[in-house]
């Protein structure tokens, strides 16, 4: 092993926690969801300083990196739906925008082939309220309760940011697709 695949190998592990996370949610065991979750978290950050700090980064890592928060996240909000401690038109809209997201990025692929996907702005606030979220939720079942118009606020946010951003997504890569089918028609 080269130290350079570090990264990836803490992208690995990061998957491996969503099934701690999940079991422990689904078992109502909130302070070890959140044990893990945080695990989880830190790995993320840890595995991203290291790509840009030593520049171990690669195409490999490019996908483990948001395949495993993805993961996690989804199976944090499909458990908490199930659970009715997020609201179903929320975790939907999650659900959705994701697979709009995969759905348009794998089409742009193969129609135009390969391309540098980079994430909004936007879409980095979604998923910071999206881990927000998950981690009040988490904390509020199995801490501490947490204020109900601070949860709402974030279930708000979280649903805005998720709507606007998957739009957003799709606005821009339709516009990008036309743009890059005349410049090649010409």
């Amino acid at each position: 092993m080269k130290a350079r695949h570090i990264p990836n190998i803490i992208s690995v592990l990061r998957i491996g926690l969503v099934a701690p996370v999940a079991l422990a949610l689904w078992e109502r065991r909130y302070p070890d969801a959140l044990y893990w979750f945080a695990a989880a978290a830190a790995s993320d950050g840890l595995d991203g300083f290291l790509a840009r700090r030593c520049g171990w980064t690669s195409r490999l890592g490019s996908h483990l990196d948001p395949i495993a928060d993805k993961l996690l996240l989804l199976s944090a909000y499909a458990v908490f739906g199930w659970q009715g401690l997020l609201p179903a038109d929320l975790v939907y809209a999650v659900f959705v925008r994701d697979g709009v997201i995969v759905a348009g990025a794998t089409l742009y692929w193969r129609l135009r082939g390969p391309f540098d996907a980079h994430p909004l702005l936007l879409s980095k606030v979604n998923t910071a309220l999206q881990i927000l979220l998950v981690a009040a939720v988490m904390y509020s079942q199995g801490i501490k309760p947490v204020a109900a118009p601070m949860l709402n606020f974030l279930v708000v946010c979280t649903f805005v940011t998720t709507a606007l951003s998957g739009l957003l997504y799709v606005l821009l890569w339709s516009e990008r697709y036309r743009r890059e089918s005349r410049a090649g028609r010409n």
